[in-house]
């Protein structure tokens, strides 16, 4: 359960916009490890599995099903996303180390359809089109047992669910064979003010 002042900071989030503005405002986190929501409410910062942790903890409080979304990338980080409905559309809240694979407002009609708005922005520092597959929607309500929002054990198991969990491809291999590279004038904005050591697959060998 969350104390009391962790509820007053909770109480802070109105919308999902919220927790958004609360997740670009904090230092991305470079470490390999997978806090709770309690440990980065407590220390302010997150990489991109944390915060969606975070996110969907927070949306829970909203009234939100705490749902995540995994995306799985080629030679480049996979990305997870916290996401919501609103009425019949999909929306989500992201941490992301770049900056257009954020939020995302809930105006998509299918999970399918949200993911595939990231699909041009999501690239390695060779700007190669890099998103492979993704998941359908995972309800963190399913780790209850185990306290994922408050704990002080590591949340590395539930990336290790996410591994073993149905991905679906964006584009058939013969179509993803064929994209062009990202331009460098969105290169320049998507890498805008991102922290160099968080960009975990710098592929310098290729």
């Amino acid at each position: 359960m969350w104390t009391s002042n962790e509820l007053a900071l909770i109480h802070r989030f109105h919308k999902p916009y919220d927790i958004q503005r609360f997740l670009d405002s904090i230092p991305y986190n470079p470490v390999g490890e997978c806090r709770s929501p309690r440990k980065v409410l407590a220390d302010p910062k997150a990489h991109c599995f944390e915060g969606a942790l975070f996110a969907a903890a927070m949306l829970r409080e909203l009234g939100y099903l705490p749902l995540i979304v995994d995306m799985v990338a080629a030679n480049d980080d996979d990305h997870v996303i916290a996401v919501f409905k609103s009425g019949d559309l999909w929306g989500a809240v992201a941490k992301s180390n770049t900056s257009a694979l954020r939020y995302r407002e809930p105006v998509y009609r299918s999970v399918r359809e949200l993911i595939m708005s990231y699909f041009d922005f999501y690239f390695n520092i060779l700007g190669d089109k890099s998103l492979r597959s993704w998941s359908r929607p995972v309800n963190l309500n399913r780790f209850s047992k185990r306290n994922w929002a408050t704990t002080d054990e590591d949340l590395e198991f539930i990336g290790d669910y996410l591994a073993t969990i149905r991905h679906y491809p964006t584009a058939e291999p013969a179509v993803l064979s064929g994209l062009e590279k990202a331009d460098k004038l969105l290169m320049d904005a998507v890498f805008l003010g991102a922290n160099q050591e968080g960009l975990f697959k710098a592929k310098e060998e290729r």
